[in-house]
């Protein structure tokens, strides 16, 4: 056999790799918005066959066994109903999505850090109440300064969010790719034209 029919037989198909599947609650929400809940097409296979979601919506593309031929799921509802945590985890990306991904001390979107409103070598503490998304040269600027010797000032005063608030704020971060079946699946409750 030839060096070419081996590498693409052993190779996955390219067309194979980029087939996710949006994964909705049971009550036809995706599980999270940002990061976008989707599986890899062979888990939404693989939770297909063991009859632990429904198919709503498929690709053109088929995977064929040596007995089956299925086509890929694009859209699957998980047949139980996974409870929201409440509890919102104090992590760097929560925490940067709190805040939009913006600086709260400038606005800018570029090279993100966090920056402790009370300075820690002023007894500040990390947590949600004192911890900001901030970008590099603010955060140089502030430095180990209060607000007021720094001379600068919150867009908004930082605060625990609330669950819900954070999947609100996904929404607003589209990931790069949208398949067109998913559309009406992450902003159904969009208010409609008229």
């Amino acid at each position: 056999m030839d060096g070419d029919f081996r590498t693409e037989f052993v190779r996955e198909p390219g067309v194979l790799k980029h087939h996710p599947a949006l994964v909705l609650n049971a009550d036809y929400r995706p599980l999270s918005y940002y990061p976008l809940s989707l599986w890899p097409w062979q888990e939404a296979i693989k939770a297909a066959w063991l009859d632990r979601v429904d198919i709503v919506a498929e690709y053109d593309e088929v995977v064929r066994s040596p007995s089956v031929v299925i086509r890929i799921p694009s859209v699957v509802v998980l047949k139980d109903y996974v409870k929201p945590q409440k509890r919102v985890a104090f992590t760097r990306f929560n925490l940067f999505l709190r805040d939009e991904f913006r600086c709260q001390y400038c606005g800018g979107k570029g090279d993100l850090t966090f920056d402790h409103v009370v300075p820690r070598a002023a007894g500040g503490v990390t947590s949600w109440e004192n911890v900001v998304a901030a970008c590099a040269p603010c955060n140089l600027r502030k430095g180990s300064k209060s607000l007021r010797q720094a001379g600068m000032a919150l867009r908004r005063p930082p605060r625990r969010p609330q669950a819900e608030e954070l999947r609100n704020v996904g929404r607003k971060f589209p990931p790069n790719h949208l398949h067109d079946s998913w559309i009406d699946y992450l902003y159904w409750d969009a208010v409609l034209d008229a």
